[in-house]
Formats: C-alpha cells, structure tokens, sequence
C-alpha cells in the first residue's frame, strides 16, 4: 500500500462486489468514484457492491444505454447516482446528464468517467482496476486513489475498517 493510494487484488466478482460494500461504509453524499478499466473487467461488479453497501432499492446493473439510473436508498442513507460513460465523447456531454443535480444527496458512481468526469468535484475517489497479466490469473488489480481534501483521511479509515474486517488489509486479496 502506498502513502497517496490503495493497491488490492481481487480474485472474484463476488470479492469484487464485497470490496465495493467495504468502500460504502466510507462514502457520503456529494461524492464522486469514478470506476476505469478495460470492458468486462469488474466496474460493474464494484458499482454493485455500492449499491448493497448503500443498501439502494433496485439491483445495479450497468446502466450503459440509458446513461444513468438513480438508486434510491432503503435506508436513511444516500441514493446512488450510478453513469456509464462509455458512450460519451466529451466533458459537456457528461454535463448533460445534470448530475450536479443530484450529487449533493447522492454517492456518483461513473464507469469509464475517467477523462470526462473529473471536472464534476475536485475531490472524488479514482478506481482503476486491471486484468492480471498473466493469461491464466483471473484476479483483478484494484487501484484507488483519493484526490482532494475530503478524503485527506480514507487511507487511514480504510486501513482500520479492512483491519476490523479481515480483509484486504495486507495489500492482497
């Protein structure tokens, strides 16, 4: 684990899925994940595991030719505001979806954001996961990197809450 980010692996999707509902205990209405990597490589499966964590009333799936959907919470927590990007060439096209709308109350989860999402918050958690390069390695390379003030502390909160967990806390799956 480095000082400015987390570095996991993750061998399946249903670890992928648990690994999103650890990072729910730690987000809060107003933020912004934005989820990159390569087609079928797990954003989904993260953006899942949110959607549980958030405990959201309808089931995640990729929201890839209606943009986005928005999940309401069961619970007193935040909606999830959950993008696919993949479609989109440019930053104003993003800003056609109006998500500065709804961010104030809800967690943005935006697949393939990278390039085209940033400009919504300057503080924002940045996910890329990556496919093992060896061909027979299913797991997956998770990085997250914390940018902005608002999470000057999630290294230290995640470290404790994997800890208290028993999982990913050692860097590994």
């Amino acid at each position: 684990m480095s000082a400015d980010r987390i570095e996991l692996k993750i061998a399946t999707a249903k670890d992928m899925q648990a690994l999103g509902s650890t990072l729910a205990c730690l987000i809060y209405p107003g933020d912004l994940i934005i989820l990159s990597g390569e087609l079928g490589v797990g954003k989904t499966q993260l953006a899942k595991g949110i959607g549980a964590g958030l405990r959201v009333d309808t089931p995640v799936i990729s929201p890839t030719f209606v943009l986005s959907r928005i999940h309401r919470s069961t619970g007193d927590g935040p909606m999830m505001v959950h993008v696919d990007a993949y479609r989109l060439t440019s930053r104003n096209e993003i800003d056609d979806l109006d998500l500065e709308a709804q961010m104030p109350v809800a967690v943005t989860v935006v697949e393939w954001g990278n390039g085209i999402a940033e400009h919504l918050c300057e503080d924002r958690l940045e996910i890329e996961i990556q496919y093992s390069v060896k061909l027979d390695d299913e797991t997956r390379q998770v990085s997250i990197v914390p940018t902005g003030s608002r999470w000057d502390n999630f290294i230290t909160s995640w470290e404790r809450l994997a800890t208290q967990a028993g999982r990913y806390g050692d860097g590994g799956e």
